[in-house]
């Protein structure tokens, strides 16, 4: 696959753009296992340039944070992922459960009476806390400066503007860009607010505020998911989506109401995984479009695209199935308000699979990126010219 972009003058550059899924961003640590062990030199950073989006927008810091060892980054964010627990992400515990609950519900019965409604579904507090031991956000300025990292953005999208906006932390010769309502906002050091926003799921985790407005999840409104890595300088893109992004899908006779977590799910598919699938089919399309194009016409009419190499790696299986058969392994007050809303049977897997913080469904789901470039390795190998 191949997108197109602006840039004239050859640098070599490779980008690597994770995309939002929630839970579902595990798969992108099993593909970057896989990657791994496929570089001669595991140690050495492939990707100049990182790319995040939601929870993509998590593990791009967590790969930038230890960019000059790329193989020990890729194994301390797998131990993450390989022991999650829903805890670890938003209060599980039945207080925390009963207190959300409490909320909601008295924002519908009488919201109109005290003028404030709740901010989120679930409190992400303990995620927060727990990437800030983690991760160490001036380790990026110093990869930067070292060379192992040419630029880092995480996208998030604000509530007021409707902007999408690509903060971004890079080389000073960088520049910024605007296109309609997205643009490239560069900042002296990313930090967890950043983060934070970026991975803010609708009506599920806080939106968080930026400089003038309230931001949350990157996905909303992200209309070209690729072309912050192209803007940053990107030659050659690889994206791991987090859905399953195959061309046929088969459609099922229901004649029962969807339940509010299958219209969740839906909805979430939509803000999360399908503006990626139309960027990518778009990629191919001015790529078919250039590769008509006699070489002689475009120096004549100057004009400056170019094709840029791309893969894209993503899911061979239904994650939302996957999800369904791990949800009991959800805390009980979780379950006790995922069965609620439809979301503890295989109908309601599409909201589960976001929300499932559990190592039997994170290391599924590890394993599966794995395999899935494994059986590409040709392909991963002549795109990374190893």
């Amino acid at each position: 696959m191949k997108d197109a972009g602006s840039f004239t003058k050859s640098n070599g550059r490779t980008a690597l753009v994770l995309a939002g899924g929630g839970a579902r961003a595990a798969y992108q640590v099993g593909v970057l296992l896989a990657i791994r062990d496929l570089l001669p030199e595991a140690s050495r950073n492939p990707f100049s340039i990182l790319c995040g989006t939601s929870a993509g927008a998590i593990n791009t810091v967590a790969l930038a944070c230890n960019s000059d060892n790329f193989s020990a980054a890729v194994e301390a964010l797998a131990d993450v992922w390989r022991n999650f627990r829903a805890g670890q992400v938003y209060r599980a515990d039945p207080a925390g459960i009963a207190a959300s609950s409490v909320r909601w519900l008295g924002a519908l019965m009488f919201g109109w009476l005290f003028k404030r409604t709740p901010r989120s579904l679930l409190d992400n507090t303990p995620l927060r806390q727990l990437l800030e031991q983690k991760l160490d956000f001036h380790n990026i300025g110093r990869s930067i400066a070292g060379g192992s990292l040419y630029a880092v953005s995480l996208t998030a999208s604000g509530y007021t503007s409707g902007q999408s906006v690509s903060f971004f932390q890079a080389r000073s010769d960088v520049e910024t860009w605007v296109r309609t309502n997205r643009f490239g906002c560069r900042t002296q050091q990313l930090n967890m607010d950043h983060l934070m926003a970026s991975s803010a799921i609708p009506f599920i985790f806080p939106a968080v505020h930026l400089n003038r407005e309230y931001f949350g999840d990157g996905s909303m409104r992200q209309l070209a998911p690729i072309s912050p890595a192209i803007h940053l300088g990107a030659e050659k893109v690889l994206v791991i989506a987090a859905g399953w992004m195959l061309d046929k899908v088969e459609r099922e006779r229901s004649s029962t109401y969807p339940t509010l977590a299958q219209i969740g799910g839906h909805a979430l598919s939509s803000i999360l995984v399908d503006s990626l699938a139309v960027d990518i089919e778009r990629m191919q399309r001015i790529n078919r479009t250039l590769s008509a194009i006699p070489d002689e016409v475009m120096r004549l009419g100057n004009i400056p695209l170019r094709p840029i190499q791309s893969l894209v790696i993503s899911p061979s299986e239904r994650l939302d199935y996957l999800a369904a058969r791990h949800v009991k392994a959800l805390p009980w007050p979780v379950r006790w308000l995922f069965r609620g809303i439809g979301a503890m049977n295989r109908r309601g897997g599409a909201l589960a699979s976001y929300l499932l913080f559990e190592r039997s469904y994170t290391c599924v789901l590890i394993d599966l990126g794995y395999k899935d470039t494994m059986a590409r390795r040709e392909e991963v190998e002549a795109f990374l010219a190893v």
